[in-house]
């Protein structure tokens, strides 16, 4: 029996999505954290270990015994595992994003894989799941759009340290790009020579195909002093980037700061510029589809592997659907329901396999993006609705009555605005935490034959596909797809049919 403070030896066998390494001791689950270590001992070819990873022996002292279980921190590594790889990033083991910083790719993928596996079976109830290999990324660093700083009080401009609420100042990340990192060091430098302390989170948004850059500011105030010359900088900075950027046959530099805006007590102002910024995606049939993103809208971080993920979605979306001998030979969907839709990503992605889309997202700012976007992009069949899709789609299917408060506060009965008898497919796109119970009745109720769900959590995913299936639905197969290289976190397209 192990007790508190009992040095140990175990072998690491998997990873946890925090980054602690999961093991056997004794007959109890031994979580294994590397701060023991703290970069002091050595890993494989003698070079600093400030993780473990499968396939490590690890010497670890017991933090906390439990009945079942062993919270412990390695105090060294034995034996290094064939997969460990020596980290590129200096912020590595202090920094709480990338847990994977010393593992192989190939490893990574599997042990996501593997992740997603367990989880079905253990969560989702599901006996021996049909999980497709993971689809790895080609890009492997700078590959986010999206950049989300944490604002300290002193300050600094990075992300948080592992399990805690410091802010690390970062002056470089692998991960975002460099319209991003120099946005951060601008934003530094004002906070420190104009002493304004009112910032708490800031976001730069990067199109990759069209170089327009977005800044959000959130902000304890709701005037932040000397703002101009904050907007100055930061353009400014960007604009130092075009020597960098790809080539433009002479003309402006790739990279511009197209909008600024604040963001006060959960409303946002424009502050300069334009209140979106445009991005275009590829589909993997070489079709080109613009997407038009304000600064509270969803977009997925990683446009490259997006589209793998989206043409995953298609063919779900499509399976055992007939062709239609009147499209000469092309597939049609019939009406698609895109809930979680955000600025109608996938919606619009799908839009000409369909005869109609229908959309319902709760962020008001975001369903106004979709239906331009499906302007932009020439769509007459899509519509997209604001509101809690556990509300919307019963009252469009005549199951519930609708209501809404009128100029007297009183709450009336409202029609909606558009009509529903049942939809052939339905796209989940939910946050992390997964569908809320009362939003998986709803799409029952529109006896839909395909369920599409994306998730980023198969932890989440695997709860609603055990509650689909007591529903009427059986899981087909999952597909994982590698959006966040160096993460533990794994995007998930699923399949499932009516039973």
């Amino acid at each position: 029996m192990i007790t508190k403070g009992q040095f140990f030896e175990v072998e690491i066998t998997d990873m946890a999505e925090d980054g602690k390494g999961i093991g056997k001791v004794d007959g109890l689950a031994a979580f294994v954290d590397a701060k023991g270590m703290d970069g002091r001992k050595r890993g494989a070819d003698d070079l600093p270990a400030r993780s473990v990873v499968p396939g490590d022996r690890v010497r670890a002292c017991a933090a906390k015994a439990k009945k079942n279980y062993v919270i412990a921190d390695a105090e060294e590594i034995l034996f290094p595992s064939p997969d460990r790889v020596p980290s590129d990033c200096p912020y590595f083991g202090q920094c709480g994003g990338c847990t994977m910083r010393e593992l192989s790719y190939d490893a990574q993928l599997r042990i996501k894989r593997d992740q997603v596996v367990s989880k079905l079976e253990r969560i989702g109830g599901v006996q021996s799941p049909l999980v497709r290999d993971m689809i790895g990324a080609d890009t492997l660093q700078y590959y986010r759009n999206k950049a989300t700083f944490a604002v300290g009080p002193h300050g600094e401009v990075g992300f948080y340290r592992g399990k805690s609420n410091y802010v690390l100042d970062i002056e470089d990340c692998l991960l975002q790009t460099d319209a991003a990192m120099v946005c951060a060091e601008a934003l530094r430098t004002f906070i420190r020579k104009f002493g304004v302390y009112c910032m708490t989170q800031f976001t730069v948004r990067t199109a990759f195909a069209t170089g327009e850059i977005m800044a959000v500011i959130e902000s304890t105030k709701k005037e932040i002093p000397h703002v101009d010359k904050l907007i100055e900088m930061l353009d400014d900075a960007v604009f130092s980037l075009g020597a960098e950027a790809p080539e433009t046959d002479g003309e402006e530099p790739f990279y511009s700061l197209e909008s600024v805006a604040l963001i006060h007590s959960g409303k946002c102002t424009l502050l300069a510029g334009k209140p979106t910024i445009l991005e275009e995606v590829t589909r993997g049939d070489g079709q080109v589809l613009k997407y038009e993103i304000s600064p509270q809208s969803f977009f997925q971080v990683n446009p490259e592997q997006m589209v793998k993920l989206y043409d995953i979605v298609a063919e779900y979306a499509l399976a055992d659907v007939p062709a239609d001998p009147a499209k000469a030979g092309s597939n049609t969907i019939g009406t698609l329901l895109d809930l979680y839709c955000g600025v109608g990503s996938i919606g619009i992605y799908l839009a000409d396999k369909a005869d109609r889309v229908v959309g319902i997202e709760s962020v008001r700012p975001a369903v106004i993006d979709a239906n331009r976007n499906s302007v932009i992009n020439g769509l007459v069949n899509t519509r997209y609705i604001y509101g809690k899709a556990e509300e919307e789609l019963p009252g469009m299917m005549g199951l519930a009555q609708l209501k809404k408060w009128n100029e007297v506060n009183e709450l009336v009965d409202r029609e909606p605005l558009i009509r529903l008898d049942r939809a052939d497919a339905v796209v989940l796109d939910p946050p992390r935490a997964g569908c809320e119970e009362a939003l998986l009745d709803a799409v029952v109720t529109a006896a839909p034959e395909r369920i599409i769900y994306v998730s980023c959590d198969p932890g989440t995913l695997a709860r609603d596909v055990k509650y689909l299936s007591s529903r009427g639905y059986q899981f087909v197969e999952c597909t994982p797809v590698d959006q966040f290289p160096w993460t533990a976190h794994v995007e998930c397209a699923t399949l499932m049919t009516k039973a």
